[in-house]
């Protein structure tokens, strides 16, 4: 992962340490881009990538001559309690995995379209990330992957299958699979996107 992902990511989780903190609510207003850049101390461009992020996944609306403001959000902590009332079932636990592996491989044929040569270096340094284990690149491949997309919806429910999943098991996959997926982006064959993802099992 380039350095000004790294930053990225640390910026989005410490945005997500103030809403806890702060316990705000949807409708509850954030301060100004100026302000967290300077509670958060990173520079205004990560910040600025971070909302962006955030706006794309609903979690934050923005009001032209308002400001921004907390949408949908759900701490994580809530996910976990509400997993433990849903998540009981083994059948249900398997079409969890079974439907966030399906989920993954459309972000990654949406994405074809969109990626380019700077994106797959990236997506090699995501990968090759030793400051990362596994399940940290996972997240990070496939969070790339639907900032590609620009899917509002499918990026949503995507993060909230993610959220759940880490309270029931591992879903990182070999790290061959990833770097056969950027081969496939980078030889134009989109074809052999969905035969890698039926061929390739979820570690659990």
């Amino acid at each position: 992962m380039s350095p000004k992902h790294k930053v990225y990511q640390g910026v989005l989780q410490e945005i997500r340490k103030y809403i806890d903190d702060h316990e705000l609510r949807p409708g509850d207003k954030l301060p100004s881009e100026r302000e967290l850049s300077e509670k958060l101390q990173a520079g205004r461009s990560s910040v600025r990538e971070a909302l962006r992020a955030m706006e794309l996944l609903g979690l934050i609306e923005t009001k032209h001559g308002e400001g921004t403001f907390l949408s949908h959000y759900q701490p994580y902590h809530s996910v976990e309690v509400l997993s433990s009332f849903i998540l009981q079932e083994a059948k249900t636990k398997s079409d969890l995995l079974f439907a966030k592996k399906i989920i993954e491989k459309e972000a990654a044929r949406i994405a074809y379209a969109y990626i380019r040569d700077e994106d797959i270096g990236e997506l090699y340094g995501i990968i090759h990330d030793n400051t990362l284990n596994s399940n940290e690149k996972h997240v990070a491949f496939f969070q790339y992957l639907f900032y590609k997309t620009e899917n509002l919806l499918l990026a949503r429910v995507w993060q909230l299958m993610d959220e759940f999943s880490y309270t029931i098991a591992s879903l990182s996959y070999d790290q061959s699979f990833y770097l056969k997926l950027i081969h496939l982006y980078q030889s134009n064959d989109y074809g052999k996107i969905e035969d890698l993802f039926n061929t390739l099992p979820v570690k659990k």
